[in-house]
């Protein structure tokens, strides 16, 4: 990718955890005569940010994290209506699909400034239910409302009706998501840049209950069978919407891709080993 002349940020939820950072990159940003500017909710975490600028949030060439998986996926999403590439540095808990490590961003601003990044095209899964349609980065989950009360969910893929299960939720996981949720469940991991889902059953009562990956073009319709309970949808890990009893969502990958920046001596497998292999 070109050079970077306008950079959006985001920050760790916490301010406090990034406001030093944040105060040394603006001085670093300036110093290199590239413009930084704030989301409305990054300009009231950080007021006194030098430098920076809340015009035109939507035309920048990269957007920065200062955070964790958390932060990521929250910049993932706001990018996704303008094809920008978002880029990560570590000031989270796990920070898988991170960059950079914190202590690195000094040293190799340039390099994520200077068109040297590589960015993978991510999946994403679009759910429709009866309030309206969202688009997942990471997952999307059907699980019963009420906490610790077992849901009974009936499943098809492309109309081919596969029964129904007793479980602690069905998830519909992207290449991004597979190593999130999805690996604690014991769903399979898949890599950045194939384009399929994996569908995984969290906690089922039941022993033939096995992970499906699906490739693109494939239908998942899901139906709330819990009597007396309401079913939840979860996208990317926040409610959006409920099933009553014999309502469906419907799971599809997206026509839209998140674009992620990746330093070329940072690839997909070196960051599985990193962060799993011990």
């Amino acid at each position: 990718m070109a050079e970077a002349a306008r950079i959006l940020l985001f920050t760790h939820g916490d301010a406090a955890v990034t406001r030093d950072a944040a105060h040394g990159l603006a001085r670093d940003l300036a110093s290199r005569g590239v413009e930084l500017v704030l989301p409305a909710d990054e300009a009231a975490k950080h007021p006194d940010l030098p430098g920076a600028t809340m015009e035109r949030p939507d035309a920048v060439d990269l957007v920065l994290v200062l955070g964790g998986d958390g932060t990521m996926l929250r910049a993932l999403q706001h990018a996704l209506a303008f094809g920008t590439p978002v880029v990560g540095v570590n000031f989270g808990t796990f920070g898988f699909l991170t960059t950079l490590r914190a202590d690195e961003l000094g040293d190799r601003l340039g390099d994520l400034l200077g068109g040297g990044l590589r960015i993978v095209e991510l999946p994403t899964v679009a759910v429709e239910t009866p309030e309206g349609r969202f688009v997942a980065v990471n997952d999307v989950l059907v699980t019963a409302d009420s906490l610790g009360r077992m849901a009974v969910l009936e499943w098809a893929v492309n109309g081919a009706d596969l029964g129904q299960r007793g479980c602690d939720g069905i998830l519909i996981s992207t290449p991004a998501g597979s190593t999130s949720y999805n690996l604690s469940a014991g769903g399979p991991v898949l890599e950045w840049e194939v384009d399929a889902v994996a569908v995984t059953f969290v906690a089922p009562h039941a022993l033939d209950a096995r992970p499906l990956i699906l490739s693109r073009g494939h239908e998942v319709r899901i139906t709330s069978r819990t009597r007396e309970v309401a079913s939840r949808v979860v996208v990317d890990g926040h409610p959006v919407a409920y099933l009553a009893s014999g309502a469906t969502a419907t799971v599809r990958m997206a026509p839209e891709m998140a674009r992620l920046g990746v330093l070329p001596d940072r690839p997909f497998l070196s960051r599985y080993r990193d962060k799993f292999g011990h």
